[in-house]
């Protein structure tokens, strides 16, 4: 609680990125509810089963663990298609009632989905952005891919108009290019909230097996390489009502620095 206090003194946003992980408790939400200021922003990121990623059964809310304990005795990863379509409704209904807390607190930002190297181009993908998108059609949500497919020359056009049409930001990203699992870089608004995240440019270690997840995003932006983005972030702050940026190289006190350099870059330019 003192380390999100002091943070929240200094800057005006936080991810919640355990939310991916565990759905956070009441208490917990509550705590980071009552030690941020008024006007202090939350973005959220959606549970991993919600974007196709491999769940373990001890990340299910404990309520449905103990009702169902098929799925709390379940071996190996679980992902939605094992979830019975009653206890699917229900989960999500549990993460909304979650979500709903930050919203009445007046501290939500954006859901974050974001899914995972195997969620390709294509219709079956764009019929489950909109059953997202109905899921919450009250609040704000980003969409950050990890395949090249969505954002090639043949597909952007198609990709950044269906995000307009369902008002779903474009999570535009800063992170090793040129790998099968980054995506370029561009600096595009689909919504009334522009999205950035800067994951880094380590490119050693953004595929690699078997490493911490923090290694992933071990790397340190330099001056000139935050200096890049200035006149994208001001673009999108014409086009948008908000602008997050939100630092992901979350190796050390990397992001911290960073986000501390590049809030004083755009106060200083003009």
């Amino acid at each position: 609680a003192g380390r999100l206090r002091y943070y929240s003194e200094r800057f005006p946003i936080a991810e919640i990125d355990s939310s991916y992980h565990f759905f956070p408790t009441r208490q917990n939400l509550a705590l980071w509810l009552d030690n941020t200021p008024p006007g202090f922003t939350f973005d959220v990121r959606a549970f991993s089963m919600f974007t196709g990623h491999p769940t373990q059964p001890a990340s299910l809310p404990r309520s449905i663990r103990e009702e169902h304990e098929e799925l709390a005795n379940h071996k190996g990863s679980l992902y939605m298609h094992h979830l019975p379509p009653d206890v699917a409704d229900r989960l999500w209904e549990i993460f909304a009632s979650l979500i709903q807390m930050v919203e009445a607190a007046g501290k939500l930002g954006v859901l974050l989905f974001q899914f995972p190297p195997w969620f390709h181009h294509g219709r079956e993908s764009f019929d489950y952005l909109v059953a997202c998108r109905k899921r919450f059609p009250d609040y704000k949500l980003a969409i950050e891919f990890r395949t090249r497919g969505w954002l090639s020359e043949e597909n952007m056009q198609e990709t950044l108009a269906f995000l307009r049409q369902h008002q779903l930001a474009l999570v535009c990203v800063d992170e090793p290019p040129g790998l099968k699992t980054s995506v370029q870089s561009v600096s595009e608004v689909t919504s009334s909230i522009g999205v950035v995240r800067f994951h880094g440019r380590n490119a050693e270690t953004w595929e690699k097996k078997g490493i911490m997840a923090e290694e992933h995003f071990n790397y340190l932006y330099s001056d000139d390489e935050l200096r890049e983005w200035l006149p994208k972030i001001r673009r999108m702050a014409e086009q948008a009502e908000k602008v997050h940026v939100i630092f992901k190289n979350k190796s050390h006190d990397f992001a911290v620095r960073n986000a501390r350099q590049f809030t004083e870059m755009l106060a200083s330019s003009p």
